[in-house]
Order: structure tokens, then sequence, then C-alpha cells
């Protein structure tokens, strides 16, 4: 009997992992933004995640497969986080996204902050430079050096009106 009720547990879990992974899939077809969809992809997939681990564990009904699936959860907690952290701010940068769905929008005054110190700081790099070839050879430089690793400057999502769709 007991085995039984195990065995439907873990059934339920199964199939609520399925239909997790269903609400992933039809929000990454629905939704209309990258971050939309990034957040409709990730959310379901560690729960969903954490639903077959159980079910796995209640049909295995094993402490050896226990141990083993507590690490399988522990690095897909922490990596698929950050990796959609990741693929958001590129999304962000990129401007794959519609920004008059942005309630709140954190990461645009941290880039403009970002670029401000990066212009300074490339500011006087380039007069450090100069300052130090002209000791070297005793030749002021003629033509300014840019930059290989500056940022290009427009950053931000670029801003649309209401969506067409």
């Amino acid at each position: 009997m007991f085995d039984a009720v195990l065995d439907l547990l873990a059934a339920i879990c199964v199939f609520l992992a399925a239909l997790l992974s269903v609400a992933a899939g039809v929000g990454l077809l629905r939704f209309p933004d990258a971050l939309s969809r990034l957040h409709a992809a990730t959310k379901p997939q560690i729960f969903g995640l954490l639903l077959v681990i159980t079910a796995i564990a209640l049909e295995d009904r094993s402490v050896a497969t226990l141990l083993a699936l507590v690490p399988v959860f522990v690095f897909q907690s922490l990596t698929a986080p950050v990796a959609a952290h990741m693929v958001g701010r590129a999304a962000y940068r990129t401007g794959q996204l519609e920004a008059s769905t942005l309630v709140v929008d954190e990461l645009g005054p941290a880039i403009d902050r970002m670029e401000a110190s990066a212009g300074q700081q490339s500011g006087a790099q380039s007069s450090a430079q100069s300052s130090a070839l002209e000791q070297v050879d005793g030749v002021p430089d003629a033509a300014p050096r840019s930059d290989a690793h500056s940022a290009p400057s427009d950053r931000r999502p670029p801003e649309t009106g209401a969506s067409s769709s």
C-alpha cells in the first residue's frame, strides 16, 4: 500500500513537471520580447527539475540515488539564474526587448555610470601613454591613439512606442 502511494506521488510529480515544460514552451512562443521569454523559460525549469528529481527519488527509494541527485539540483539552481542574468543583460544591451514593458530600468543608470567612468579612465590612460611615449623617444605623439577596448556608446535599448502586435 505504501509503495503504491509513493508510486502515485512520483507520477504526480512527473505530470506536474510536464505541465511546467508545456507552460514554458507556450511562454517562449507567446511572449513578445527576450526578457519575457527568458522569464518563461527559466522559472519553470528549476521547479520542474525539482519535481523530476523528487519523482526519481520516490520511485527508486534509495539514499545513494538521492545523494547523486542533490548535486544535480544544487548546480542547476546555481547556474541557471546566472546564465539567465547574462542573457538578459545581453538582450538589454543589444535592444532585443520592448522598452515599454520595463517597469523599472535599473540597468540603464548603471551602464551610464560605467561608460562615464570608462571615458574618464580612457582619457587619463591616453594622456599617461602619451607622456610615457614622449619620455621614451623624446617626440610628442602626432595623432591620438584610439582605445581598442572602448565600448560602443549606445548600449541602451531603443525607446519604442506601443508594440504593433
